[in-house]
């Protein structure tokens, strides 16, 4: 009696080569984005400076001319990095502002800024990073001022219906942005005490500091100048 023997399509004589495994090619956009990523990574870690091109591409597994195809260089990577973590930290704040109250206001531009630390961790600490390269969208420094610029509209409105001048609120504004931004500097690495009670923290010093604002201020020292 013959016995039929079932054959296995992938197994191999010993006359046949081993087949390599099919590696999926990538298309051009998630090279792209595997190249961003990993960028990414490597300047939070590393900075722009002991980040090289080399190691970018060894990571993605493909040759250095890949790199310089996608993005001219690693200075072009690092701008579309930078570019693409200030456009994601200001829409985060500006689209938090969805409160009426002005006290609840500052309490959502707090939480949008600590949740973006949280959440972005690589995103921030390269941001906070003197960038060694003009950026298209400008500095760290100049993405505050931008949130600033938010914050104004809001303490125009309550410098006039106080009775104050509504031409200082820019200064203001700016300050409360830095202190927050400052804040969220030295909250990166200690995480403590928990994002909510930093945000309430920081919305007790601005809200009661400006609950208590002289419609003149004045100095009690002996420089006038």
């Amino acid at each position: 009696m013959m016995v039929a023997v079932a054959t296995d399509s992938s197994s191999t004589s010993s006359n046949d080569k081993p087949r390599r495994a099919r590696r999926t090619r990538m298309t051009g956009a998630e090279r792209r984005q595997q190249l961003l990523e990993i960028g990414r990574t490597l300047f939070a870690e590393k900075g722009f400076e002991g980040t090289s091109v080399e190691e970018i591409a060894a990571k993605a597994g493909v040759s250095k001319p890949v790199v310089y195809e996608h993005f001219g260089g690693k200075e072009g990577l690092y701008a579309v990095v930078v570019d693409r973590e200030m456009r994601r930290l200001l829409d985060m704040v500006t689209g938090s502002l969805t409160a009426g109250h002005p006290r609840e206001l500052c309490e959502q531009a707090a939480f949008a800024l600590l949740d973006y630390i949280e959440e972005y961790t690589d995103g921030f600490r390269i941001l906070v990073r003197d960038s060694p390269i003009p950026q298209s969208t400008g500095s760290f420094a100049s993405l505050i001022s931008d949130i600033a610029t938010q914050v104004e509209d809001i303490l125009g409105r309550e410098f006039k219906n106080r009775g104050f001048d509504s031409k200082l609120a820019p200064l203001y504004a700016q300050a409360l942005v830095g202190m927050v931004a400052l804040t969220g500097q030295w909250w990166l690495d200690v995480r403590k005490p928990r994002k909510a009670e930093v945000a309430a923290h920081l919305v007790n010093l601005a809200w009661h500091g400006l609950d208590g604002l002289e419609q003149k201020p004045r100095l009690i020292g002996h420089r006038k100048n």
